[in-house]
């Protein structure tokens, strides 16, 4: 019989029948978006296995209707997040955009609510342009340049008639602020004149005079700035010759010269506070919570006041009298994250979103009289069971000098007997934090291969404190990499885990963390993800977007100190790769301004040419990670197949 070979293209991805006698193969193909190199086969019945894992959505709160309270959600029904209607609790979800990429923010027109403006980039490149979205004809209009520049963080004027947003539009590096009627955009004005990326609007007063901007250096430093609109006049509010302190989210309280803000200023964590602006003087609200305080939301008629904690990665919602600061715990609440809090604009109610770890994402309502809560979204979990799902244990262990690391671990079902092999799931930012979060997908690990994850908090992460939080800056930067070694060393005391099948996986800096791990700690481990990983920090730098650049050089160090340079170079696992002896999957997104494609390509090239064993997988319509279902369906599949050949053999 001759090889036939039949090429079917479905709506996901491809699919290719080869039939030789009486044998027949059917294997995942890439789709057209794809750039593979060296992954092996990927039979459909995995695909058919995981399809369980995969389906699941989650649903985030976009905006809330001024007058109907009617919400904008963010899920995804086909390949990419859009935006839906939900009138009522547990109403259908109507979709009003329909596009290949997906929609970011969003915000009504604060009067009337007939439309909507919305960001949008392409191929996630991060260059967020801004459309309107007339909810009668469902018709967009762009309202920005549609070239390459960063546009957001809108502000709307309190009569609807326009609002403030910043933009990178006059050279691509410095974020002004600019003012628009979205009925008239070719009449925007040019506000404000800023040197850096990291400033942008916080609130707007009542009468319409003045803008709160916010300065952000790094993580550990962020001002306060006080915008006269009509006069361009920009006064500071807090002290900029006290460095190494956060002071953010600036909001107008209804008290003559004060605002409220978030600041860890003479404090580990930050704090919700008030200031007056004549006096200065600054006072703390909520230093009973050994905590960050991490969202907060005033009530349109600024009595009231919504907030969040972070407690040990684990979240809690608190109600404040804005007069006599006195705040209660919203209880009943099941035990989770909670975000983006927000009042009606009649101040009865508060919306939010809400998940734990058997639930994905979704938008409840609380009524401030009753102190009822209401669901409004139900996201499906696909196939996916309570039991198929894994709950994460808090754990801790001592590295090198000491300190105490923590992290979350979701061990394997215990269907399966025996030593478990490890995924350690490493996060990036390096700012960012791991927390009691639901699997998704992941689950499809611990419950069909027996793979148990751990996602840590190396030192660097948020949530644990101002001092941790800088203990990996700088020269500093290879102790966070001696803690995933500590790591490694408390999984070899675990009885139930095997320490010769250990994975590394992280994505962005956690993708560096990924190379360095790899290199560091090569005999240890048995393979590595790397995801939008910086291979060598000179480079990355180098190479970042301009209004990125200073903002990491605040978090990383200033690669033009030779100093410094010469810290990168020697620490960067590009330079380190005769050191790396086991098995690597890189995963990159073409468009990816932020890690660009070259330090994925660069990583995969010498590894290649030393003959290791390197997959490689690059996507053209992505940018800083995989945002579109086929692509992230297809990249699941990958580092399953490669943890079967390289992990749990």
């Amino acid at each position: 019989m001759n090889l036939k070979n039949l090429l079917v293209v479905t709506a996901t991805f491809s699919t290719l029948f080869v039939m030789n006698g009486q044998t027949k193969t059917n294997y995942v193909v890439p789709n057209e978006n794809l750039i593979t190199e060296n992954i092996a086969q990927i039979p459909k019945e995995l695909s058919n296995d995981v399809k369980k894992y995969s389906e699941s959505r989650s649903a985030t709160l976009a905006d809330i209707n001024p007058v109907t309270n009617e919400i904008i959600i963010n899920t995804r029904f086909g390949s990419t997040s859009q935006l839906h209607r939900v009138s009522n609790v547990m109403g259908a979800r109507t979709q009003i955009t329909f596009f290949d990429e997906p929609v970011s923010t969003t915000s009504y027109e604060p009067i009337k609510g007939e439309y909507l403006v919305y960001a949008k980039d392409i191929g996630g490149n991060e260059f967020s342009q801004l459309f309107k979205l007339d909810l009668k004809t469902q018709q967009s209009t762009l309202l920005t340049d549609g070239g390459r520049s960063q546009n957001g963080g809108m502000y709307w004027r309190k009569d609807g008639k326009g609002f403030y947003y910043s933009s990178t539009k006059r050279n691509g590096g410095d974020r002004d602020v600019y003012y628009m009627d979205p009925n008239n955009p070719k009449a925007e004005k040019l506000i404000l004149k800023v040197k850096g990326g990291g400033w942008g609007i916080q609130d707007i007063s009542s009468d319409g005079t003045k803008l709160l901007i916010g300065e952000y250096v790094s993580i550990n430093e962020s001002y306060l700035w006080l915008l006269d609109i009509a006069t361009g006049k920009l006064t500071e509010i807090t002290d900029r010759k006290v460095k190494a302190v956060s002071q953010s989210d600036g909001t107008f309280s209804n008290v003559a010269n004060e605002i409220w803000f978030v600041t860890d200023k003479d404090n580990e964590f930050e704090r919700l506070a008030t200031m007056n602006l004549n006096t200065k003087k600054v006072t703390y609200h909520t230093t009973a919570i050994a905590w960050n305080i991490e969202n907060y939301s005033v009530s349109n008629d600024k009595k009231s006041i919504v907030f969040t904690s972070n407690e040990a990665g684990v979240n809690k919602m608190y109600l404040m009298n804005a007069a006599t600061k006195l705040y209660t715990e919203v209880k009943g609440l099941p035990i989770g994250l909670i975000s983006d809090p927000r009042f009606t604009k009649d101040n009865k109610s508060i919306f939010f979103n809400q998940s734990t770890a058997q639930t994905a994402s979704d938008i409840y309502q609380l009524n401030i009289s009753s102190g009822k809560v209401a669901r409004w979204t139900e996201s499906e979990l696909g196939e996916m069971q309570e039991s198929d799902m894994s709950v994460p244990k808090f754990i801790e262990w001592k590295s090198f000098d000491e300190l105490k690391i923590s992290g979350f671990y979701y061990p394997a079902s215990t269907k399966f007997k025996g030593k478990r092999p490890v995924i350690i799931m490493i996060h990036g930012g390096p700012e960012a934090q791991s927390m009691a979060s639901f699997l998704g997908g992941n689950n499809f690990y611990t419950n069909e291969m027996g793979v148990s994850l751990i996602y840590p908090n190396v030192r660097g992460s948020s949530g644990f404190g101002k001092t941790y939080l800088a203990k990996d800056n700088g020269f500093l930067r290879e102790d966070s990499v001696k803690d995933i070694g500590a790591l490694l060393d408390w999984i070899a005391k675990q009885p139930e885990l095997d320490k010769d099948k250990i994975m590394i996986m992280g994505g962005s800096y956690g993708g560096y963390m990924t190379l360095a791990t790899a290199f560091h700690y090569a005999e240890k481990i048995k393979c590595s993800v790397d995801i939008v990983g910086i291979s060598n920090f000179n480079t990355f730098l180098k190479n970042t977007e301009e209004y990125r650049r200073d903002l990491r050089r605040a978090e990383y160090g200033d690669e033009r100190d030779p100093k410094m340079a010469a810290f990168f170079d020697k620490m960067a696992p590009l330079n380190n790769t005769d050191k790396i002896k086991k098995p690597m999957f890189i995963i990159q997104g073409t468009n990816d301004p932020r890690v660009p494609v070259t330090e994925a390509m660069q990583m995969r090239d010498k590894l290649k040419a030393q003959g290791n064993t390197v997959w490689y997988l690059e996507a053209k319509d992505e940018g800083h990670g995989f945002k579109k279902k086929a692509n992230i369906d297809y990249q699941r599949l990958a580092v399953i197949r490669f943890m079967q050949e390289y992990l749990v053999k």
